[in-house]
């Protein structure tokens, strides 16, 4: 009995320090249950003291309550007050209740208080959209509204948190000199409402305010200017609510009721950068013996003056290698100071002065070149790395910049190592092969200086054979280098593409202004330009294409010169209007395809495919996740993500100055 009594304990003692250890896991594991969705809706405004919409209002600090915890994320960039005052009001969060505290407020004027995203809950950071509270220190309470979309002139990605504004002054100075009256911020589809509007007319703006100054005072910044007045007004208008069956989403009640609709509410504002910066040296050096680097920090309107100190006139022998925009230049150096490893250049260059203007700015700098030291031969495979270095250094490289396989349209492009002081064009010879024997072409074609601009590249065009090998030779001595070295024998072969390789894509327009210039562009899936082709007979056809998938933009060239070119507001100048083809188009091997493209068929805002998008909403879930007091919820004028704000069938009318065309 003893013995059993003990066995009994032991099994006792074990079931109870098993216990104990589901008990502690039990207990370690009570700060994260199991199980429930997970909280995917936005906090929900239920009182504000005082009370949204409320008049003459004389307190400076206003208290929002809402039903959970919620925390307010970066506020000063996110929170917006209209009108724009001297000081910013603090914006703060405490449990459930959100505080703005005004250092002083003025009398008889409507505030309206626009959160945008930045509130969220506390646990799950579901962020409350489009949030904004509004009251007024008068007797009255102005309540008319603005909505619209800012998209990128050039790309038409949404514009995310961009300023908004109006005007009430109507000359076109207000914008530069004084801060915009009242101001909303694009949400994360580039839509905007600017709220507590008196009647009137005014001007409307976007800004990407580096300085937070609310005014186009800084031209580096992004804007937009619709070129209309703009009256704001509102009507009463029917509307259907649906209220669904929560468990089996069939409809249960549909209730008619009337709202306000608050007009316009579909300005489309086109931004762009007028790449309009201060102008000034940003870099200079001396890249080798041979070359002196200038890049200056934007376009410049002129070449520099550049003298080198002690040799008067011997820039005049250098050979200048550039961009058409002046702003990045390579000066091959004469040969008799190329051994000079210390050289002191004036140079004198415009240079935007205190009042942003340019002025002549003349500065003495010093250019150095430090030769390395020769290295001791270490073994014969370093002797004859170096017997072939110095073979290459008293030879003129010449190198192809085409690959093996090549495109039928494409001419071979050729670099030299240096500028030429002599070319043989005859030294250069085409050959094809027929029956494994290389043979000379008829007609051989002329190696020719693409541009004037870069001194060094070549091209060499030919109608080229689809599936034939082709190669390029020339003879010892083809060039001489302003250096005095020559090349050596060149040989390149390559391959043109097969017509199975290939596919092409004919695209049909209708709906652009026949009188207005236009080029599409062909866009692979990174939105990058593959192919441009002018727009004739309303038709582009692109040739020779690599199967893949490809998305297509057309641009209206109002001067014609093949290019975007972006506004300018001192001449009243807007952009040029790029729309998007609205599918992706596959095309695969072998395949010719046609597509019919009515430019204005889809509303503008929808246009650009989502796939190529990068400013994204930061959920999908924008249809109506925010909330609203009651009385905004029947004054509500938001967009309604089920209908087609942006008609693009709208009359399009030309701006005063003949610029472009604006909605």
């Amino acid at each position: 009995m003893k013995i059993l009594n003990n066995i009994s304990r032991a099994l006792l003692f074990s079931l109870s320090s098993v216990i104990s250890c589901v008990a502690l896991v039990s207990c370690a594991n009570i700060g994260n249950p199991s199980g429930g969705p997970r909280d995917e809706d936005p906090p929900v405004f239920i009182s504000a003291d005082p009370a949204p919409g409320s008049v003459n209002v004389n307190k400076t600090k206003m208290t929002l309550s809402f039903n959970e915890l919620v925390n307010v994320k970066d506020a000063f960039s996110k929170v917006v007050v209209s009108p724009v005052g001297k000081s910013v009001p603090k914006v703060m969060s405490l449990g459930k209740k959100v505080t703005v505290t005004f250092d002083s407020i003025q009398p008889n004027t409507t505030y309206t208080i626009d959160f945008a995203d930045a509130i969220e809950d506390n646990n799950e950071s579901n962020q409350l959209q489009g949030f904004a509270y509004t009251f007024s220190t008068g007797e009255e309470i102005d309540t008319l509204r603005i909505s619209g979309m800012v998209l990128d002139a050039r790309n038409m990605e949404p514009q995310q948190a961009m300023i908004v504004g109006v005007t009430a002054n109507n000359a076109d100075s207000a914008f530069t000199k004084l801060p915009l009256l009242r101001v909303a911020k694009t949400d994360d589809q580039g839509r905007f409402t600017i709220r507590g509007l008196k009647e009137g007319s005014y001007r409307i703006y976007a800004l990407g305010d580096k300085d937070n100054d609310y005014k186009y005072a800084n031209p580096e910044e992004d804007i937009a200017f619709y070129d209309l007045l703009v009256s704001p007004t509102s009507e009463r208008v029917g509307a259907i609510d649906t209220v669904r069956n929560s468990k089996t989403g069939e409809i249960d009640t549909i209730i008619n009721r009337t709202r306000t609709r608050f007009l316009p509410n579909d300005i489309l504002l086109r931004s762009f950068n007028s790449q309009k910066r201060s102008q000034y040296l940003d870099k200079y050096e001396r890249l080798d013996s041979t070359k002196l680097f200038f890049k200056f920090n934007t376009i410049a309107p002129n070449l520099p003056q550049v003298d080198v100190l002690g040799y008067p006139g011997i820039m005049r022998e250098a050979v200048l290698e550039r961009r058409a925009a002046n702003d990045s230049l390579v000066y091959w150096l004469p040969p008799r100071i190329v051994g000079i490893d210390s050289l002191r250049v004036e140079a004198t260059y415009l240079r935007t002065d205190s009042t942003g203007n340019l002025a002549a700015r003349t500065d003495t700098l010093n250019f150095f070149h430090n030769r390395p030291k020769p290295q001791k031969k270490k073994d014969k495979k370093d002797e004859k790395q170096a017997h072939l270095d110095s073979i290459k250094a008293l030879t003129l490289e010449l190198q192809a910049l085409t690959p093996t396989t090549h495109d039928v349209y494409m001419p071979v492009k050729l670099q030299f190592a240096t500028p030429l002081e002599r070319l043989n064009p005859d030294a250069f010879h085409l050959e094809t092969m027929v029956d494994t024997v290389w043979r000379r072409v008829g007609n051989q074609p002329r190696i020719e200086m693409i541009d004037s601009l870069m001194p060094r590249d070549f091209q060499i065009a030919y109608d080229w054979k689809l599936g034939e090998k082709y190669r390029i030779t020339a003879d010892t001595l083809a060039a001489t280098g302003i250096y005095g070295t020559v090349t050596a024998p060149f040989t390149h072969e390559f391959t043109i593409k097969k017509k199975d390789d290939y596919c092409s894509l004919k695209l049909n327009l209708s709906g652009l202004d026949p009188r207005i210039p236009a080029f599409v562009e062909l866009l692979n899936t990174s939105d990058a330009i593959v192919r441009t082709l002018p727009v004739e007979n309303n038709a582009v056809w692109f040739r020779f294409l690599e199967p893949g998938k490809y998305y297509a933009r057309v641009i209206e060239d109002y001067n014609g010169n093949g290019e975007f070119d972006t506004g300018d507001y001192d001449i009243l100048m807007q952009p040029d209007l790029a729309y998007y083809y609205p599918k992706v188009i596959n095309i695969k091997k072998n395949w010719d395809k046609e597509e019919t493209w009515n430019v204005f068929e889809t509303a503008i805002d929808r246009q650009k495919p989502s796939a190529i998008k990068k400013n994204k909403p930061a959920s999908d879930k924008r249809s109506r996740n925010r909330q609203q007091t009651e009385e905004e919820e029947e004054e509500d004028d938001y967009f309604d993500p089920t209908a087609n704000p942006f008609d693009p069938n709208q009359k399009r009318r030309r701006n005063n100055n003949n610029a472009g065309y604006v909605y």
